[in-house]
């Protein structure tokens, strides 16, 4: 082919214009959907003009947010995590309710690009004005949710939505890491599927505040009210975690939409109980305290990466320990010393 081919050749590509912070935070406290999106994408970005970009917007929205109900649903692929969140959405809505929705898109392992659909299987939900939903990738990063999660969080809340649907990528019992930006944390099951077994394991159903087991319609109705006695009688082996709460087991459907009035209140009923107990509060802080420090680790560990000696010996080193050369802790205790020498 002698010319490159476009789907549509009378397009023209148009950069869109650089904004500035407060350009940014202007937009995203006058609930601009468009900045808000663009803002999210800046967070994601490995460039480090945008990454400081982000970090003064966030500086500016920061005293804005907070205030949002931060839901996170998880749960195995298949449980209709997607579905339940649609209807979830489409009720808070009817019920004046603004609604940000933070998907998670698992990454190739082998190109680091994802699908980024969750947004076309809620249709219904991305059509409401009163709704924001946002599909980022995993990049890699472990525990059902992004690395910037946190961040988008902050700008939905700065944006005016008071109710964050947070959804895990869906990988089973390592998705702990939504405890870390969700004030509850709703696990969805499956009767049937042998979900039942996970009743008595450890991992995700420690930081499970709600259990819903969904797709209860039709010829699953029987089948997941057996399920939800079941989940119910091997909870009771749990201690009573840190919220004081026992984590309560309804059923719900998305198709029939019979629950999801259920799953809410329940959501309503624990932020209550953690706010008397001075849970909430706490767990918050210790969000603020734990995202604190891990900012500082990625921090001292992107410094010491471009530290201009470690990025001379790094390659050697690491084909040294590859052949069994030197050992992984003499290879590090090398380049620690170079790091520290001034």
């Amino acid at each position: 082919m002698s010319e490159a081919q476009t789907i549509n050749p009378d397009a023209e590509a148009k950069a869109l214009p650089r904004l500035n912070a407060e350009q940014y935070a202007r937009g995203i406290l006058a609930a601009d959907r468009v900045l808000l999106g663009r803002a999210i994408t800046l967070l994601e970005s490995t460039l480090p003009r945008d990454k400081a970009l982000a970090r003064a917007v966030l500086a500016l929205c920061e005293p804005h947010a907070g205030g949002a109900l931060r839901l996170a649903v998880t749960g195995a692929p298949g449980t209709g995590k997607s579905s339940l969140i649609e209807r979830l959405g489409q009720y808070l809505i009817e019920r004046d309710h603004r609604v940000a929705v933070l998907t998670t898109d698992p990454s190739s392992v082998h190109t680091g690009g994802s699908i980024l659909g969750d947004k076309t299987r809620m249709p219904g939900l991305a059509g409401l004005d009163s709704a924001f939903i946002r599909p980022s990738p995993s990049s890699g990063m472990l525990g059902g949710v992004t690395q910037g999660t946190r961040h988008a969080i902050t700008l939905c809340e700065a944006a005016g939505y008071d109710v964050v649907l947070v959804e895990t990528v869906g990988v089973g019992q390592s998705e702990t890491a939504a405890r870390e930006v969700a004030d509850i944390v709703l696990l969805l099951v499956l009767a049937g599927a042998g979900d039942a077994l996970q009743a008595i394991k450890r991992g995700i159903m420690e930081v499970a505040d709600i259990i819903a087991v969904a797709k209860a319609d039709g010829n699953a109705v029987a089948p997941s009210r057996a399920a939800q006695r079941a989940y119910q009688r091997a909870l009771r082996l749990y201690p009573v975690g840190p919220t004081g709460i026992r984590t309560r087991v309804l059923t719900c459907s998305a198709i029939t939409g019979d629950g999801v009035d259920t799953v809410w209140e329940a959501a309503q009923a624990y932020k209550e109980a953690a706010e008397i107990s001075g849970y909430y509060a706490r767990n918050r802080a210790r969000q603020r305290s734990a995202h604190f420090k891990d900012a500082v680790l990625k921090a001292l560990c992107a410094d010491f990466l471009s530290h201009p000696a470690i990025g001379t010996r790094l390659e050697a080193l690491q084909a040294a320990v590859a052949s069994g050369e030197r050992s992984t802790w003499d290879a590090i205790q090398i380049l620690l010393e170079m790091y520290r020498s001034p």
